[in-house]
């Protein structure tokens, strides 16, 4: 790679692999410049949409140890590089597909494993991170209510087994 452009845009792209924690590969075959310029707007601020060369993003990807893209970097490649929740990022290539089916997502990576187009589907189907960890401290606080009703369970038996008891001193007595 004697070409400088070309060794300072594989320098660039292993840049953003390296600073993102997932990437989707998507083909935008058929979308205008303002459509993409609407996905890059709905992906959000976490997630940055590039237009790469495949070539050279074979060569970033190898060097960076990531084998998620081979044999499927050819036609119009473009990847969304994602550095925050990749929840959101994935709704938002699924609701951009639905309405403009020229999009088509075709794998991705996610913490250096490879993910398949029906795993980034199950990722946008994921609930968000606050709906699920509302759920966790609702079972937490669940198990802590049941923890607190069986510790207070022997407590209460003794005292209406003590209760029981006067009762029936007091019936005997009388």
């Amino acid at each position: 790679m004697a070409n400088p452009e070309k060794a300072a845009a594989v320098a660039e792209l292993k840049e953003l692999f390296s600073n993102s924690d997932a990437a989707v590969l998507t083909e935008y075959r058929g979308l205008t410049v303002a459509q993409l310029k609407e996905l890059r707007r709905s992906l959000g601020e976490n997630a940055e949409y590039a237009v790469v060369k495949n070539t050279l993003t074979a060569i970033a990807a190898k060097e960076m140890g990531i084998d998620a893209f081979d044999g499927q970097l050819a036609g119009p490649s473009a990847i969304a590089f994602i550095s925050g929740d990749p929840v959101e990022a994935a709704k938002s290539l699924r609701d951009f597909a639905k309405a403009n089916p020229q999009l088509v997502v075709k794998g991705g990576y996610l913490e250096g494993k490879a993910l398949s187009e029906a795993e980034i589907k199950q990722l946008a189907d994921l609930e968000s991170r606050e709906v699920l960890l509302a759920k966790v401290a609702g079972a937490a606080q669940a198990s802590l209510s049941q923890a607190a009703a069986l510790f207070q369970a022997p407590l209460s038996k003794t005292v209406r087994t003590a209760e029981a008891l006067r009762a029936k001193v007091e019936e005997q007595g009388a």
